[in-house]
């Protein structure tokens, strides 16, 4: 058993219809038929979205995605037709919603590794392998890979796992052509983000991207490199062989794994609400990557 421990219901907005609500976006249509994607303050752990929101952090992502946008302009197209809020939507929007276009979706999250870690080292650890692509003896948590991979995924609805698949796999579903663009786009984007990253002492250990069509033009969407969407590891910090400090819900999983919380996993309970300690370790951060990143203050 998984997901909300409590269904937030949208918020009625004249000119919008409710189109989804996701584990942290709220997915709208205008009347000119654009997306209206709000980015809300709540966190997922373990497939769960839990009752607790981390303040914040739904502005986080958003400003730091348009900062990655304005970083991979030259390398891929985004979805991203304004920020202006739409007429009569609530103040507490602002900063948090994007306008988009509406694209047809590639349905598979694309996957990009430069380190071994999570669902890349199990798999790695059992067969050698990860998403079927051999690596190398000797490999350990947190190691760098020989080069970057294309590790894609299924998508998966709220409180349930995205699976890992194979190349050949996402070619059968959506053509080799396809497939090609997604491979290479994927790299593309996490080579200049893992580049930029490292400049300012961040390891890009892997990422995911949601990819649609414009016409016959591959664009990104959704969120690109933010700490929802990536694993980002202090460069000072990183030793393999053991799991890495991280600028994401670290603060929230060990919580929630912990004897203090009173919660097992495995269990049919949803999880509890977090306690403040935890909320505030997690929001600082979501906002330290957001400064070490983009070198601005947040505010």
């Amino acid at each position: 058993m998984s997901g909300f421990v409590e269904k937030p219901e949208p918020v009625e907005v004249p000119g919008l219809v409710h189109l989804h609500t996701g584990k942290v976006r709220d997915l709208y249509q205008n009347e000119a038929g654009d997306l209206v994607m709000v980015a809300s303050d709540r966190i997922s752990a373990f497939d769960w979205v839990l009752p607790t929101e981390i303040p914040d952090k739904g502005s986080v992502l958003t400003q730091l995605s348009l900062w990655w946008f304005d970083q991979i302009a030259d390398l891929m197209p985004n979805h991203v037709l304004g920020t202006e809020l739409p007429p009569g939507a609530p103040a507490e929007w602002a900063g948090r919603t994007l306008v988009c276009k509406s694209l047809r979706m590639a349905p598979v999250e694309c996957v990009a590794r430069g380190y071994l870690t999570g669902s890349g080292l199990v798999e790695y650890d059992r067969t050698r392998t990860v998403c079927g692509l051999a690596l190398p003896e000797g490999l350990s948590d947190g190691s760098e890979l020989p080069a970057p991979i294309f590790t894609p995924a299924t998508k998966a609805a709220v409180g349930e796992h995205d699976e890992n698949v194979s190349y050949e796999e996402v070619a059968r579903q959506v053509g080799a052509d396809t497939a090609a663009r997604l491979r290479q786009a994927t790299l593309a984007v996490y080579g200049r983000g893992r580049d930029i990253a490292r400049e300012r002492g961040i390891i890009l250990a892997d990422t995911k991207f949601e990819f649609g069509f414009d016409g016959e033009t591959l664009v990104v969407a959704d969120e690109v490199l933010t700490p929802d969407s990536s694993r980002f590891w202090p460069a000072d910090q990183w030793e393999p062989g053991r799991a890495q400090p991280s600028y994401d819900k670290q603060f929230v999983r060990d919580w929630l794994t912990s004897a203090e919380s009173g919660w097992d996993r495995k269990s049919e309970r949803p999880p509890p609400a977090l306690p403040q300690q935890v909320v505030d370790a997690t929001r600082a951060k979501y906002v330290e990557a957001y400064e070490r990143l983009t070198g601005t203050t947040w505010s």
